[in-house]
């Protein structure tokens, strides 16, 4: 049998990125972190306490992300990001199996390699190999 790989962050667009931050603290008291232009203006949200390297301490328990959509483009769907082994064989099955991947994988910083794929029914979703100890090994 195939090991599992779990869904470990969630991924959805934001029109107005302040607006999404106030409502999502205010609602449901997320923690925000605003990335900067170099991260694509990306807002990391913690749902749940996390330990040392931003890992959710509760197990299930996942955090996630808004990214920015122009407010002239119609509004995507959220996806969620899976955690894999092996990013490079992840996306050899991917393909193999009748779905596209977009790109190379991108290294996020103190969290892992990155990819975001499409899969046979035209879900977005996206693949991370997570760095394990955080330290960026």
């Amino acid at each position: 049998m195939k090991k599992m790989n779990p869904v470990v962050h969630f991924e959805m667009p934001a029109k107005d990125r302040q607006r999404m931050v106030a409502f999502y603290e205010k609602v449901f008291g997320w923690q925000t972190n605003q990335m900067g232009e170099e991260m694509g203006h990306y807002v990391v949200v913690s749902t749940t306490e996390t330990g040392e390297y931003g890992r959710p301490l509760r197990p299930g328990a996942i955090n996630g992300g808004f990214y920015p959509v122009p407010s002239n483009e119609p509004l995507p769907a959220p996806s969620f990001v899976i955690a894999v082994d092996d990013i490079k064989a992840s996306m050899a099955e991917v393909t193999q199996a009748g779905g596209t991947v977009h790109g190379e994988p991108s290294m996020i910083p103190m969290v892992g390699l990155y990819v975001s794929i499409t899969d046979t029914e035209g879900n977005r979703a996206s693949l991370l190999q997570p760095i394990m100890n955080g330290s960026g090994e």
